[in-house]
């Protein structure tokens, strides 16, 4: 049996390339691919070749293959069908941090089952919601607060669209481009441009991956606020005014980050009970505005340098391109 893989070969250029299966062995599957989802922000980073040698081996997928920086086979948004596997896993639709691949052979213990009221096209969003339930446990919000958070892509809208629930919390999101008002609205949130931000943030959330956003953050945050840093920046350094108000008001600014679960989890849930737990918050139709476009896997090295790239003028960037499988 053979399959079909994405490869990033060099900067802004990948191929895809066919492989041999094996048979699954004793608690793998044998997944037959539906969708996969491309997280705009990594993905970037591994197409450019920007992932910092130091970071190699943190950055490394749980089903990758090849290294950085090229060739690699890259991704962890995958949602598929089992063909062959253990009896009370065939037939099952499962999600899997596996990379761009129409077949694939996977440990149970790395795939969940899909909830039925889980689309495939939302169910690829997995990852991102995964790391967006991190966050917000990192957070540790608080009933009422006002919150803010810097950057409207996936990752942020997603821990807005959680945190919105929270009673009595005052959930802004923010960017620097007018048109992800309507994806904040539809998902809870008030929206600002950075002139209408918010002052005296009380939770600042900062996932634009960019030194302009964090210092937005330090700026606006209120007395003894909580700053999480959520962005991952890859090789580029960033510059920080830490010589004004961030002693006088007693800031925190802390990492968060999906690799571990979060210290106020850990030992509560493992990273199988996390995953599932973030698919099954997929279930709200809402959620669709974050998905699209939607293109062929066939099409995917000709068009991820257009969709990881900045946008034409007058368009707008999209959030999670979701490449779909014939059957």
């Amino acid at each position: 049996m053979t399959a079909r893989a994405y490869w990033t070969t060099a900067p802004g250029e990948g191929e895809l390339r066919r492989e041999r299966l094996r048979p699954p062995g004793e608690g793998e599957l044998l997944v037959r691919t539906l969708a996969s989802g491309v997280s705009r922000g990594t993905e970037r980073l591994v197409l450019q070749g920007r992932v910092p040698e130091s970071q190699w081996a943190a950055m490394r997928a749980p089903l990758q293959a090849g290294d950085f920086p090229f060739p690699v086979k890259y991704g962890y948004a995958a949602v598929g069908l089992v063909e062959q596997g253990p009896p009370d896993w065939q037939g099952k639709r499962v999600f899997c941090l596996h990379p761009h691949q129409d077949r694939f052979i996977a440990p149970a213990a790395l795939c969940t089952a899909v909830p039925d009221a889980v689309p495939d096209h939302r169910a690829v969003l997995g990852a991102n919601m995964e790391t967006a339930l991190n966050i917000v446990w990192d957070a540790e919000p608080r009933l009422g607060e006002r919150i803010l958070v810097i950057g409207a892509g996936v990752v942020g809208l997603l821990a807005g669209f959680l945190l919105a629930r929270l009673p009595g919390a005052e959930v802004t999101l923010l960017d620097t481009d007018p048109r992800r008002r309507a994806q904040a609205e539809a998902l809870g949130c008030r929206f600002a441009l950075p002139e209408d931000s918010p002052e005296e943030q009380e939770l600042i959330i900062h996932a634009s991956a960019s030194g302009d956003g964090l210092r937005h953050a330090l700026a606006h945050a209120a007395f003894e606020a909580r700053i999480l840093e959520a962005s991952w920046f890859g090789d580029a350094p960033v510059s920080l005014p830490l010589g004004e108000d961030f002693h006088a008001k007693r800031l925190t600014l802390r990492s968060t980050q999906v690799g571990a679960v979060s210290g106020s989890m850990r030992g509560r849930r493992c990273h199988g009970q996390r995953m599932a737990l973030a698919l099954s918050l997929l279930a709200d139709p809402a959620l669709d505005v974050l998905c699209g476009p939607v293109l062929p896997f066939a099409e995917l090295p000709a068009r991820l340098p257009e969709l990881l790239g900045p946008p034409e003028a007058g368009e707008v960037a999209p959030l999670c391109p979701v490449i779909t499988y014939a059957s």
